[in-house]
């Protein structure tokens, strides 16, 4: 659906002379404080109705209009008791009436959406970024600008969620509904995590990562995404270099999250099950 927002915001994009011209001021600046409230998203869910698959559609345009915003904000100091910042991008307030639950020393920009429900542990929260209901970002997880981070997720200790402005047309690391990751993840270059998947303790993926399901009696591989309720643990393969065979990195699926009516103890099986660490 094409935003009233969107054609200004295009323009100015390819125009930056006009840049500090107030209509373009005024729309960059609603397109953040949209973002701000989650009333636009920089990627949204779009279910196909015949089939029911669902495909994530980026919002490029918003994506310009964060990266137009810096230019437009000047550096101030920001005091908070004994602490103090100096940046272009003030901080995200209001936590009491949002609904949601922060604990010192959490920290979330202006422009980052947090949903009503969600908890932030000692973290960080970029602009731009989607955190939905229910989900805990744990103490020192991060949340890069634009990531997607859907409902009653658990990003655990030092989980690092890329972030990405440009380029432009890049998608932004999505994790959907009900997934768990576990201890010092890293998720970079617009992976894509499938709804109540779980992965264990130090698993990476990028947009090169393979990602090997291995339950079969023939692998089967992916890159940048993980299918629905896989249960994932860091693995590796041989590779062969000039200077002999080496051992790269990679992503293990070793089996799936079973159906429940109640995901957290459906969770906690799958843990138990394959001796997944968190």
């Amino acid at each position: 659906m094409h935003h009233p927002l969107q054609e200004i915001i295009e323009h100015v994009w390819e125009h930056r002379a006009e840049l500090h011209e107030n209509e373009a001021c005024m729309a960059i600046r609603e397109v953040i404080a949209l973002l701000d409230r989650g009333a636009i998203r920089v990627a949204e869910p779009v279910e196909d109705h015949k089939t029911g698959v669902v495909e994530w559609r980026v919002n490029e345009w918003i994506k310009k209009a964060v990266v137009l915003y810096f230019p437009l904000q000047d550096m101030v100091v920001t005091e908070v008791g004994p602490f103090e910042f100096h940046d272009k991008i003030g901080l995200k307030k209001g936590y009491q009436a949002l609904g949601v639950r922060v604990v010192p020393h959490a920290i979330a920009r202006y422009g980052a959406f947090i949903a009503p429900g969600a908890i932030l542990m000692p973290s960080y929260v970029n602009i731009g970024a989607y955190v939905d209901a229910g989900t805990m970002v744990d103490t020192w997880a991060t949340v890069g600008s634009c990531a997607q981070i859907g409902r009653n997720v658990h990003l655990s200790g030092g989980v690092g969620i890329g972030g990405v402005l440009e380029p432009i047309q890049d998608a932004p690391v999505i994790v959907e509904d009900h997934c768990f990751i576990g201890s010092r993840c890293i998720l970079v270059e617009g992976a894509r995590i499938g709804r109540e998947a779980v992965l264990g303790a130090n698993v990476v993926i990028t947009r090169s990562t393979r990602i090997i399901d291995v339950t079969g009696d023939e692998p089967l591989e992916w890159k940048g995404y993980v299918p629905p309720r896989s249960v994932v643990i860091p693995g590796s393969y041989t590779k062969q270099f000039p200077a002999g065979d080496f051992q790269v990195s990679c992503a293990l699926i070793i089996g799936k999250r079973k159906e429940s009516t109640d995901r957290k103890t459906s969770l906690n099986e799958a843990l138990r099950e394959f001796n997944v660490q968190i």
